[in-house]
């Protein structure tokens, strides 16, 4: 289970919990411009734009969840278990595997619409990487200036503007954006009676009865668009919208032992993130530290990747005494 949002603010901000029973090897990784991408279908790219997320760094190939690159594209893979598809190989397309996609988009494209013609020609592949299960998935990709899902299905790659900016997991786009239609009556706003009689509130946050609380898929997309659309872009600085955009993330947090696989180990989000694509930051919070630890973006050039040590201990400190 995972989701993702983006947000308008000062900053154009990205991020994502990522929920998952178990680490994948997961470090935040920074791809510099002359690192050489070797994709399994396509020419390798070493020369390309910088790129910084989280990623699984097998090979020597970041196998990125989720990144933002220096021109301020970002993109999110999200587990699609039920309906992902994948091709083979097609003569005139771009070839990729989904463990490929992020990298390969954020190294080529400077924004979204270059990202969309990108995919107009691409083929994704279901072939793994080395011993590793191919993943279905489907992801957000994301600047300033637009916003949509890429979802892999049996008839081809579809590609759907989102206005929600949130994408989750299973079922499919088309079936969140419908099924948004059930919570329309939902407002932050003072309630007021719609009953002909002087009744009055017996509380604040009565406007958003109704709004699903559990932690599937379809409630937390609807959620997570709940709190975007009333509470983005609060913040007197950048640094305090970020840190708004992660109590948003909160609104959809999987603690741990609130929800378990299907063989029973307990799901809980392990991180969540935030990108300030504007300023290259990007902001991660681990679950069992709770601290906001803030990662630059820069374009050096480099033919190594930078693969940042798993911070340890907890977030909580010592009050100084008065």
């Amino acid at each position: 289970m995972c989701t993702a949002v983006t947000m308008q603010g000062k900053h154009f901000y990205f991020g994502r919990n990522l929920d998952l029973a178990h680490s994948f090897g997961e470090r935040v990784t920074l791809t510099p411009r002359g690192f050489e991408l070797r994709f399994l279908a396509q020419p390798a790219q070493s020369a390309h734009y910088a790129m910084i997320g989280t990623a699984a760094a097998e090979g020597l190939f970041p196998l990125y969840a989720e990144a933002m690159n220096e021109r301020g594209l970002c993109a999110a893979g999200l587990y699609f278990p039920c309906s992902a598809a994948y091709g083979v190989r097609r003569e005139g397309m771009y070839n990729v595997a989904p463990h490929e996609m992020i990298a390969w988009l954020l190294c080529r494209c400077a924004n979204a619409a270059q990202a969309k013609l990108l995919l107009q020609n691409t083929c994704v592949i279901g072939e793994p990487f080395g011993a590793l299960p191919v993943a279905p998935l489907h992801w957000l990709v994301a600047d300033r200036t637009a916003c949509f899902a890429v979802e892999p299905r049996a008839d081809g790659l579809h590609l759907y503007d989102d206005p929600f900016g949130v994408l989750a997991n299973e079922p499919p786009f088309e079936f969140h954006a419908e099924n948004s239609k059930h919570y329309l009556n939902c407002t932050a706003e003072y309630p007021s009676s719609r009953f002909g009689l002087a009744l009055e509130p017996y509380g604040l946050g009565l406007g958003a009865f109704g709004l699903p609380g559990d932690l599937s898929s379809a409630s937390r997309f609807v959620r997570a668009a709940f709190y975007r659309a009333n509470a983005g872009g609060a913040g007197e600085s950048p640094e305090g919208e970020a840190v708004h955009f992660f109590h948003i993330l909160g609104s959809v947090e999987v603690v741990r032992g609130g929800a378990r696989e299907r063989e029973g180990a307990p799901d809980e989000t392990r991180y969540a993130c935030c990108m300030d694509a504007d300023m290259g930051i990007y902001y991660k919070k681990e679950y069992d530290s709770g601290r906001i630890r803030a990662y630059v973006l820069t374009g050096e050039a480099g033919d190594r990747l930078a693969v940042f040590p798993q911070p340890a201990g907890s977030g909580i400190e010592q009050a100084a005494r008065p």
